[in-house]
């Protein structure tokens, strides 16, 4: 059938939660009741990126680019767009003659020119936004599978590890290790049973890189398994995904149920006579089960906790088999490495760092979403270029890279260039792909207790370097956060910081110390403040603030008194008023309401 119009609907958790399931209903429906159903299809997508303006909706061939769009809007889009050919201009993103549509469209061919999507190059990502993920025949028009029946009927298995090698594909979970050299670990590995491995399991804060990948585009990783299982010799793979995004679940179910009615997964793939099966796993949303013995365990139906290395996967993983564990990410590389080559790839991005890096762009920026930009893009073009900048015009205070394993990056190196070893220098980390950015409220203390919380939390407990000192570096971070610092605090977090780095177990506990280690390396004097003067100068920690009136200001007009919700604040009318602080429960209500100026907050 030949439509003239094609609608695309964003159909990732973020735009779902927003109803956008809703707005496909009503395109449907409005399509079918003003007799356009033979014209126009509605394609439910995965995720474009820009969840900062969601619910999106895309117009084909227009490219009009709407965003913001409500379920009622539907009848709109389709009686103006669809009948008159005339784009409804509140919805556009630039409410102008639609040039984001095209840079939208441009972005996922690898090139785009404008605002969002500006200095990204679509790899990962190349087909989220553009296909429905829940259809294979969209997957296969765009050179799906074409990559696992070049390396099944072209290439032998040491041609695929050879073009792996040589394109410089390191592991995108974070470690950063190269993958053709794990896989050709696991081909040498002695033993006629293998296996392969998908970590789905992504937890870091802020993070959601592989579930919106899988939500979007499950067939590339599904293909990149296949390859796998070919080349090391694995007939059955896992993919280990966390219970908590059914989405990316159901869609992977009905990819592998399409895959495997193609005849591309199970006996005899294409005729080639290699048999590879795929299963999914689930996993309860422990983040410690994203360290990869402890994933195993997880798998083979213990609890999971790691266990020291060697032996390495590579030669004695599942079940003591060989075994390849590669992310999400990585995996959605390789179609692309094998069907266009390895000098294509390492024309992308850095010598050491060759390819993209897809990012899930948070915190105090106006443009959150996914990212996916050349290695060697500098953070300050992704923040203030692609990011669009500090939301309402806050000063810029760092970004956190690498989640609760990584450390925050501060102005002065804004311009460092992004690859694995540059932000090592700078005392961060790759990790999974989290950059969780601040302004100038958000308190370092603060942050840094958040993230020793949520790694105590984290812990499997399994040894003492991780379970102690976690434990007892949030402690000490809660003190200072509540105004009972001690001046030895400092030298105490530092010290057992360093000895979690060199003593634990896994990387969890080898890295919770980073953001509290940068954030003293880079604001000591803000830790400082906490311990000497009980200040805390972006007024997070509420046990520290003080919200006082300038009586020179005030005109006591008892606004402020009527908003207070515990009654803290007592004057005459039109005379000054005064915060009673053993009552105060620092809700800051009074200073929102005041509208001279009078409400301070120190």
């Amino acid at each position: 059938m030949a439509y003239k119009n094609f609608i695309l609907v964003c159909g990732g958790t973020g735009c779902e939660s927003c109803r956008s399931e809703e707005i496909y209903k009503n395109l449907m429906m409005e399509a079918e009741i003003q007799g356009l159903k033979e014209e126009v299809q509605v394609v439910r997508t995965g995720c474009f990126g820009f969840c900062e303006k969601g619910p999106i909706v895309k117009v084909l061939p227009q490219e009009s680019f709407y965003v913001e769009v409500k379920p009622e809007d539907a009848r709109e889009i389709i009686a103006e767009q669809v009948v008159k050919g005339r784009e409804v201009k509140r919805l556009l993103y630039d409410k102008g003659d639609g040039a984001a549509a095209a840079a939208a469209a441009a972005a996922a061919e690898g090139k785009a020119d404008l605002r969002s999507y500006q200095k990204q190059y679509r790899i990962v990502l190349r087909n989220c936004g553009v296909i429905d993920p829940e259809n294979i025949d969209e997957y296969i028009a765009r050179e799906g599978y074409e990559a696992l029946e070049k390396a099944l009927f072209e290439m032998k298995s040491a041609d695929v590890i050879a073009e792996l090698k040589a394109s410089g594909l390191r592991g995108r979970g974070g470690a950063g290790f190269p993958t053709g050299m794990k896989w050709e670990f696991t081909r040498a590995a002695p033993g006629t049973v293998k296996y392969v491995i998908c970590n789905a399991d992504e937890g870091d804060p802020g993070a959601y890189m592989d579930r919106a990948t899988i939500e979007g585009d499950p067939h590339s990783v599904i293909e990149a398994m296949a390859i796998c299982g070919y080349t090391v010799g694995a007939t059955k793979g896992y993919v280990y995904i966390r219970a908590e995004y059914p989405l990316a679940i159901e869609r992977l179910r009905i990819a592998i149920r399409q895959a495997e009615e193609y005849g591309l997964l199970g006996k005899d793939i294409l005729g080639s006579g290699v048999d590879f099966d795929l299963e999914i796993r689930l996993g309860a949303g422990a983040f410690v089960c994203g360290e990869e013995t402890a994933l195993m365990r997880s798998l083979e139906g213990n609890r999971g906790m790691p266990v020291p290395k060697p032996p390495f996967p590579a030669t004695s993983g599942l079940w003591k088999k060989p075994t390849v564990i590669n992310n999400v990410e990585t995996f959605a590389n390789v179609p692309m490495v094998i069907l266009r080559g390895s000098k294509w790839f390492t024309s992308i991005g850095t010598e050491k760092s060759p390819g993209t890096k897809v990012f899930a762009l948070t915190g105090k920026i106006n443009n959150s979403g996914l990212v996916e930009v050349p290695m060697g893009t500098t953070l300050r073009e992704i923040i203030f270029d692609i990011g669009g900048g500090i939301r309402n015009n806050r000063k810029f205070k760092g970004v956190q890279t690498g989640g609760p394993s990584g450390g925050i990056i501060v102005e002065k190196d804004l311009d460092a260039p992004i690859s694995y070893e540059s932000l090592t220098a700078l005392g961060s980390m790759m990790g999974s792909g989290g950059m969780i950015v601040m302004d100038e409220d958000d308190c370092v203390v603060d942050v840094s207790k958040f993230y020793m919380e949520f790694c105590v939390d984290e812990s499997c407990g399994k040894c003492a370097p991780c379970r102690i000192g976690t434990n007892q570096m949030h402690s000490i971070l809660d003190r200072m956060t509540k105004g009972s610092g001690e001046p030895s605090d400092l030298a105490k977090l530092e010290k057992i910081g360093q000895a979690m780095t060199k003593a634990s177990l896994c990387m969890l506990g080898g890295s919770a110390a980073n953001p509290t280690l940068s954030t003293i390396r880079h604001f000591r004097e803000e830790y400082e403040e906490h311990i000497r003067d009980h200040k805390c100068r972006a007024g997070s920690c509420k046990t520290l603030l003080r919200f006082s009136i300038i009586p020179e200001k005030c005109i006591g007009c008892g606004l402020c008194a009527k908003r207070c919700p515990v009654q803290c604040i007592a004057g005459e009318k039109k005379v000054a008023h005064v915060i009673d602080q053993a009552k105060c429960i620092k809700c800051g209500e009074c200073q929102k309401s005041c509208k001279f100026g009078a409400v301070v907050k120190s």
